[in-house]
């Protein structure tokens, strides 16, 4: 979905359509959860503090996130999917893989098949979104941002790894600025560049990450979409453009990630024992704390409870942070049976994101 959250608030309130619009709080604390394009032009992006959002773009309208309304339309989109195809794995509220080789309404083409499901889309909710059409996971989610928003583009197989080849490697998946700049003293600046690396090459400086480069430099990635994955744990994590350095701002961007574990947790049907906070430093040092429960966490204000005493346990964070995860594990559905195995990673052919 096109800028999903803002897009429901502009569409829910005609005064805010075509102004630059952000879904969070505009306090010194607020972090921004969802920008509208036209704040985008701005350089106003998800998990940025909201003063410098406001710095940014002085017009900037901060709107409070309606996280039930947002729940609402995820599910309408969901069930337009489920009309096209049987294998729908959801990423998020807004985002889902589907592979359409069955072709269950006798469409034809996944790109006409596409074209349907972002018309039913606009037509049913009032909402844009854009799909990337290809033969694997990593080329669709590539594809769904190439023509944002309200787009489509389509890889064919034969042009994949031509395609890959000349993209920066920031758009690989993972690649962030401190990788990037790794890469670049490296020599490495493009798919191409990832390509004419060996695996050893690889291995070294990348460690596990290397089998995903090597493979995703050539085109290749053979994880299928998987509609019934068993998890073992459910959480949420998210990389920040500009470090946390306070107290104040570590707390926010703690109560967004909740708020979205929490919705992962209610839309899955599990209940879980631990809850494990993971925080990365802006020198990549990396830690977790976890907590454990004799009985299963039944409500999102004992899970936020929880989350918030391994924060406190942290603070005061002794340099920046880039990155804030937490999940719960230990899981069980709701008629109290364990969930095994870890929850196996996916192949797909569209990306709505």
């Amino acid at each position: 979905m096109d800028a999903f959250f803002a897009s429901v608030e502009q569409r829910d309130n005609p005064e805010l359509r075509g102004k630059p619009v952000a879904v969070g709080g505009s306090s010194r604390r607020g972090v921004v959860a969802a920008a509208s394009y036209e704040a985008r032009k701005f350089g106003v992006r998800s998990a940025m503090p909201s003063v410098t959002a406001a710095r940014r773009c002085p017009d900037l309208i901060f709107v409070k996130h309606r996280f039930e309304v947002y729940r609402a339309v995820s599910r309408q989109v969901r069930d337009i999917f489920d009309r096209y195809s049987d294998l729908v794995e959801p990423l998020s509220l807004d985002e889902a893989f589907l592979d359409v080789t069955a072709d269950k309404r006798r469409i034809g083409s996944a790109m006409r098949t596409a074209e349907h499901i972002r018309a039913d889309i606009l037509r049913e909710t009032g909402l844009t979104a854009s799909a990337g059409v290809s033969y694997n996971k990593f080329l669709a989610k590539i594809a769904s941002d190439q023509n944002k928003p309200d787009g489509m583009f389509v890889i064919r197989p034969q042009d994949g790894p031509g395609f890959v080849a000349g993209l920066p490697v920031r758009r690989f998946f993972g690649v962030g600025p401190k990788t990037a700049e790794r890469m670049a003293r490296l020599g490495i600046e493009t798919g191409a560049d990832l390509r004419d690396c060996d695996r050893a090459f690889l291995v070294t400086h990348f460690g596990k990450y290397a089998k995903y480069l090597y493979h995703a430099s050539r085109g290749v990635d053979e994880r299928p979409v998987r509609s019934d994955r068993t998890r073992k744990s459910v959480g949420r994590e998210r990389t920040y453009g500009e470090d946390l350095v306070t107290d104040e701002g570590m707390r926010d961007a703690l109560d967004e990630i909740i708020e979205g574990v929490w919705e992962r947790i209610e839309s899955n049907g599990v209940a879980g024992r631990t809850v494990t906070l993971k925080i990365k430093y802006a020198d990549f040092r990396q830690i977790t704390r976890s907590r454990s429960r004799e009985d299963y966490v039944a409500d999102r204000a004992t899970f936020s409870a929880l989350a918030h005493e391994l924060l406190d346990g942290v603070l005061p964070v002794p340099r920046g942070v880039r990155l804030v995860g937490l999940s719960l594990s230990a899981l069980t559905d709701k008629r109290g049976l364990e969930l095994q195995g870890p929850a196996p990673v996916s192949q797909g052919a569209f990306d709505f994101s």
